[in-house]
């Protein structure tokens, strides 16, 4: 029989913004703790949360994870919670300074990109501290994507 620790997936993705990293320009990233309830553990197990529509505000000392949505879970009844409530980061003073001083001074963002499962079995939120992208620069992303789609075809059929 295996260990018990052995049976954990490392770092299960839950939820993706997939397209944060299209409309912003990615600086530099955090791994941020989150404060679940019981049932919200139980329903990110499941993997049905959705990040697309979220983001993080620095409020007070603070920062919190907005418009996420984790699903009820439904064998908790009555005890279930919130789907879109505000959920706090657990980040270091150090990090939420560093943080608020990026958002003031250079009018950059804070992006929510992933929701995984760490090797202990917490749930973490990646966070990056972004500046949005002008309509020229995506375009010049999606001419890069697909010329790097047409590269690898060529490659792949010899021609």
């Amino acid at each position: 029989m295996a260990p018990r620790g052995s049976q954990r997936v490392v770092n299960k993705v839950v939820a993706e913004n997939r397209k944060a990293r299209f409309n912003y320009e990615i600086l530099d990233t955090y791994e941020a703790g989150l404060v679940l309830t019981g049932t919200e553990v139980k329903s990110l197990r499941e993997g049905k949360a959705n990040i697309a529509e979220s983001y993080a505000s620095d409020e007070g000392d603070e920062i919190w994870l907005i418009n996420s949505y984790l699903p009820e879970y439904l064998q908790a009844n009555r005890f279930n919670h919130e789907t879109r409530r505000r959920r706090k980061l657990l980040l270091s003073k150090r990090e939420i300074n560093r943080m608020r001083a990026a958002i003031n001074r250079e009018a950059m963002t804070l992006v929510p990109l992933k929701i995984y499962f760490n090797e202990k079995g917490r749930a973490k939120l990646e966070l990056a501290l972004a500046k949005g992208k002008k309509l020229h620069d995506k375009r010049e992303t999606s001419k890069e994507r697909d010329w790097n789609r047409q590269k690898s075809r060529l490659l792949k059929t010899g021609g």
